[in-house]
């Protein structure tokens, strides 16, 4: 199955000049969605995750279904402030200015094998980041994943680990 024809092109969103690449339709298509969740998993098993961790909020749409699928935990990257109870954070650079994202303390325990994952690879400095933010808390980072990768914008450069996706642009 083409995963490609399953993904709606959306122009100029979020602002003029963008191309978005929309999985409602891939999310919407039992089939489709199968599928990609089957891939994203024959990816994932050979690192032996005890956890992945899915980046806000699209990532989570790719991450809760792959954890059930291959028997390991699902743990939560998200913006500042989102999460309950006491955080971890890291703040990263932006093109324009910073951000912070954040996971609870103890969602992950030193030395737990994690992968990474979030619904599309641009740039590569939230997977990036988000990458740093779980080896701060003592997590061994074996790999990251997507489904759709932008590869113009080069984010693959970015990673220090292995790097896997379903569909490039």
């Amino acid at each position: 199955m083409d995963l490609k024809t399953r993904i709606r092109d959306v122009p100029d969103f979020p602002k003029p000049g963008i191309l978005f690449r929309d999985i409602s339709p891939l999310l919407a298509d039992h089939a489709a969605w199968h599928a990609a969740v089957e891939r994203l998993a024959t990816i994932v098993r050979p690192h032996r995750p005890d956890l992945l961790a899915g980046i806000e909020s699209r990532g989570f749409l790719v991450t809760a279904p792959l954890a059930l699928q291959i028997g390991c935990g699902f743990m939560m990257v998200r913006k500042r402030g989102k999460l309950p109870g006491t955080t971890i954070p890291h703040t990263y650079q932006l093109e324009y200015g910073s951000d912070t994202i954040e996971i609870q303390e103890g969602a992950v325990r030193p030395g737990q094998r994690v992968v990474v994952l979030d619904d599309v690879l641009a740039t590569g400095g939230t997977l990036a980041a988000a990458i740093s933010l779980l080896r701060k808390a003592g997590a061994d980072v074996r790999a990251a994943a997507c489904i759709i990768e932008l590869s113009f914008l080069g984010g693959r450069q970015r990673l220090d680990v292995p790097f896997a996706s379903l569909v490039a642009y």
